[in-house]
């Protein structure tokens, strides 16, 4: 049983949740109460991985509390290709719609707390709510945009110039991060990242 603290809890998430949402598209009253007792609240703890390779994406995730990375695992080092932190959705995206393999896998950085969907779950909601189709295209385009800025920036950045957006956009994050990570996803060894830490310190 939740006592009333955790009720006020997750009542405060939801609403978070729902202002976000709001921010583009206005949720009638019903259509909200679908949508939100489809969520599935669960905690990881820092290092678990809960999207793997090889494995079907089940799930669409928004970080309540916490951060991850993406990254491909290899047998020499990681790849590490994307970070999401509190306030965005995660998810190995083309496996959740096309519900084929995921190439990659999610790992949690920080203890982490997700509100999640299920595959299933946003099908109907698709079907059931006015609003779903635009909350599902919401949700497309922030994880289409988070992509295409790791592209671009690959192509257009130097490697100082990635690390000083990474920082700008979650400077309070960034020390969560092991820099082994850091520099994967920025495409530089540890050790010219360091050096370049100490250059912009």
């Amino acid at each position: 049983m939740k006592n009333k603290d955790e009720f006020l809890k997750i009542n405060i998430i939801m609403n978070q949740i729902r202002k976000y949402f709001e921010e583009f598209t206005k949720l009638s009253d019903q259509d909200w109460k679908l949508f939100s007792s489809k969520l599935i609240e669960v905690h990881y703890p820092k290092k678990t991985v809960f999207t793997y390779k090889g494995k079907i994406e089940n799930y669409l995730s928004f970080i309540e509390k916490g951060s991850v990375r993406l990254f491909i695992p290899e047998e020499d080092e990681d790849q590490t290709f994307g970070f999401c932190f509190e306030n965005q959705f995660t998810s190995a995206y083309d496996s959740f719609i096309t519900q084929t393999y995921s190439t990659y896998q999610i790992e949690t950085l920080t203890d982490t707390k997700l509100w999640r969907l299920t595959y299933k779950d946003l099908q109907d909601i698709y079907k059931q709510t006015k609003i779903g189709n635009v909350i599902g295209r919401k949700i497309a385009e922030s994880l289409f945009i988070m992509k295409s800025k790791r592209e671009q920036s690959l192509l257009n950045d130097t490697a100082e110039e990635r690390y000083m957006k990474l920082f700008t956009e979650q400077p309070h994050l960034m020390r969560e991060i092991p820099l082994k990570y850091l520099a994967s996803y920025i495409g530089i060894t540890p050790q010219a990242l360091s050096r370049i830490r100490k250059r912009i310190s």
